[in-house]
């Protein structure tokens, strides 16, 4: 299993390719970020989004109606994370797992884990651990906890912690029980990805 996930937040085709191409030999698995100006204030990959071939990609749906999203678009992911406070949630957990993909539900910070428990089975959750919707967040150290109650009640459960990801804070995400980190400006920002992705690999060891 990919550990460290690259994601990318683009406003059109050729910010996308230039960021995914800073990125694109790091791995096999990439988090598309979507945003729809409403659940978030950003905006991004709202356009026709032309993808790299032979990858594997996670979509993140930061939008207020990720279910129209996901039957207009449900081809472009391998999995797909929904937001508890979007709306029809329930519906969209739904239709993904009838297109044989994976779905995992995201929590913003305020969101009780108890919301989880709603939705049935699924395959993760994602903790966020800043305030969503933008490159370089400022990390929430009260979200380590949040982390560590989530892998409690859930042992067996894909953990995933979305949210300035760097060298600081990925050893106690990592130590509190969460095993997929999701990365974004720590490598756009980066001189030399391969050597700032290894210094992450080694702390999750």
């Amino acid at each position: 299993m990919q550990r460290i996930i690259p994601s990318i937040i683009a406003k059109n085709q050729k910010e996308f390719d230039e960021r995914f191409d800073k990125v694109k030999n790091l791995g096999s698995w990439f988090q598309l970020d979507v945003m729809d100006g409403k659940f978030v204030g950003n905006k991004s990959l709202r356009f026709g989004l032309s993808l790299v071939k032979g990858k594997k990609y996670e979509v993140h749906l930061m939008v207020k109606n990720p279910l129209r999203w996901v039957k207009e678009n449900w081809d472009k992911a391998d999995r797909v994370v929904l937001h508890v406070e979007s709306d029809n949630v329930s519906e969209a957990v739904e239709f993904v797992r009838k297109k044989r993909r994976k779905v995992d539900l995201a929590l913003n910070p305020r969101t009780p884990i108890s919301k989880i428990e709603e939705f049935g089975r699924i395959d993760g959750v994602v903790i966020m651990t800043v305030s969503p919707g933008e490159y370089g967040g400022r990390f929430l150290d009260s979200m380590v906890k949040k982390v560590r109650e989530v892998r409690k009640k859930y042992p067996r459960l894909n953990i995933e912690a979305d949210g300035s990801v760097n060298e600081r804070t990925v050893r106690r995400l990592f130590r509190a029980g969460a095993n997929r980190f999701i990365v974004g400006s720590y490598l756009q920002k980066s001189d030399n990805v391969r050597k700032d992705i290894d210094i992450l690999k080694k702390l999750i060891k």
